[in-house]
């Protein structure tokens, strides 16, 4: 490896992976919510939440991240909404992330007792209360290895939002491979640091009570 390379190279990709990361924390961040009430819906009594809990789930996980980043970018454009690039970017991955969140946090609400709500309503909370407080909770909790999972695949797919302009991680070793002409080095280096992020999510939410 050419220190001398990954001296002039680092700072520049640690900057990119500070947008790589800031990205992909407000993506997650966004669509766990989401993906909180599309799970809601998905458990509701009424008939319409799950119809449209079940369509939104259909679209976003049969449709490839990468066509639903390009359509965000340049086919909204034509229905009046012009908006930014990082907008969209952050937008897209989240919407995408609420989808699969919503569909592993529906496998941890199954999971949930049905007499522990029963006793939270006994106790004088509303529906919606004994999901936030209760149920949604004990789903998350029961499901977490499968979250952060969830979480690391966010992260790693931020790396499409390059395509679309935004000086993340991928994008700035593309351009250093570009104007050092040393592809190998640049993309090596690149792989490293999502690694250590990676590496720090996993470790951050490891389960304790195994450590």
């Amino acid at each position: 490896m050419d220190w001398a390379f990954i001296e002039e190279a680092l700072p520049a990709l640690l900057r990119g992976a500070v947008a790589t990361v800031a990205v992909s924390l407000a993506a997650i961040a966004l669509g766990f919510a989401t993906g909180a009430a599309i799970a809601a819906a998905s458990t509701a009594r009424a008939r319409g939440p799950r119809v449209f809990a079940a369509l939104y789930i259909s679209f976003f996980r049969g449709v490839p991240l990468l066509v639903q980043l390009l359509l965000a970018y340049y086919a909204l454009p034509f229905l009046g909404l012009d908006i930014p690039a990082i907008v969209a970017a952050v937008g897209t991955l989240a919407l995408c992330c609420a989808a699969y969140a919503a569909e592993i946090l529906r496998g941890g609400l199954a999971l949930v007792p049905p007499g522990t709500v029963e006793a939270a309503r006994l106790l004088g909370l509303t529906r919606s209360q004994a999901f936030l407080r209760i149920r949604l909770p004990i789903a998350a909790a029961a499901m977490r290895p499968a979250l952060v999972g969830e979480a690391i695949m966010i992260l790693k797919a931020s790396s499409l939002i390059s395509l679309v302009g935004i000086l993340e991680l991928t994008r700035t070793s593309q351009a250093l491979a570009s104007s050092t002409f040393m592809p190998l080095q640049s993309y090596a280096l690149c792989g490293a640091i999502y690694l250590v992020i990676n590496f720090t999510i996993m470790a951050a939410f490891r389960d304790r009570r195994r450590a």
